[in-house]
């Protein structure tokens, strides 16, 4: 697969919203969102959705993947340690991992958060994993450390931003603009948003590039952010 490639993790009681802000918005970018379970077999989110991978575990490779991402999950103890295996292939490759919520927990038991800054759903709640991270733990919406990516359960919308800023999947005025319109309701950002569809950038297919089905870099992402909500409907 080609790197504009984003994985995301799927496995039973996933909190289906959480990664939603960000894959609407990168497949608006012309990103292929890849769904992977530990098997091929359906799963069922938090919310009751079922959702069928298109990869198992076993075929994720980092090379062909330019990010994974991973949702909490009531089961995350259970999905655990091929998830968090596979996190771990990934930063040492150079790969970016995002993690949200209880899949920040997992990457701290797993000893990925040690020597990275990071957030979660607070200090306390990983403290208790017994990691050795705390001095690393930074009070923030969402944290970027190089090529690790986390967030609290309740920022899934600052967790798409930090996404977006380190894939380049937009120029940085046009993703400040769409994380002040869905975090905010700020009218000023749909009005930047506007300016880039019709504005047009450029056609190099990377940030502000051609997308997938061929539109101009501000169409995608603008149709991004017209889709960003988590049940896919427009703004």
């Amino acid at each position: 697969m080609e790197r504009r490639t984003v994985h995301v993790a799927v496995y039973d009681t996933f909190a289906d919203w959480e990664p939603a802000y960000a894959t609407t918005a990168l497949a608006g970018a012309g990103h292929h969102v890849v769904y992977v379970g530990e098997s091929g077999e359906p799963v069922i989110s938090m919310g009751g959705m079922r959702v069928t991978p298109h990869l198992s575990i076993a075929d994720l490779r980092p090379g062909d993947s330019a990010l994974l991402i991973l949702p909490g999950a009531d089961a995350w103890e259970q999905v655990l340690p091929p998830f968090a295996g596979a996190a771990r292939r990934f930063l040492d490759a150079g790969v970016p991992v995002a993690a949200i919520c209880g899949a920040v927990t997992g990457l701290a038991k797993e000893g990925l958060l040690d020597d990275r800054d990071h957030t979660g759903a607070a200090a306390e709640v990983l403290a208790a994993t017994g990691y050795r991270g705390g001095g690393r733990y930074r009070e923030a919406d969402a944290c970027t450390d190089g090529d690790l990516i986390t967030a609290g359960p309740t920022e899934p919308v600052a967790f798409a931003r930090e996404i977006l800023t380190r894939l380049a999947a937009h120029p940085a005025e046009v993703t400040d603009a769409w994380f002040r319109l869905f975090r905010h309701s700020d009218a000023a950002a749909y009005e930047t948003l506007t300016a880039y569809e019709n504005g047009g950038a450029g056609g190099d297919g990377g940030a502000g590039g051609t997308g997938g089905s061929g539109e101009d870099g501000g169409a995608a992402a603008v149709r991004g952010a017209h889709g960003a909500h988590p049940g896919g409907g427009a703004a």
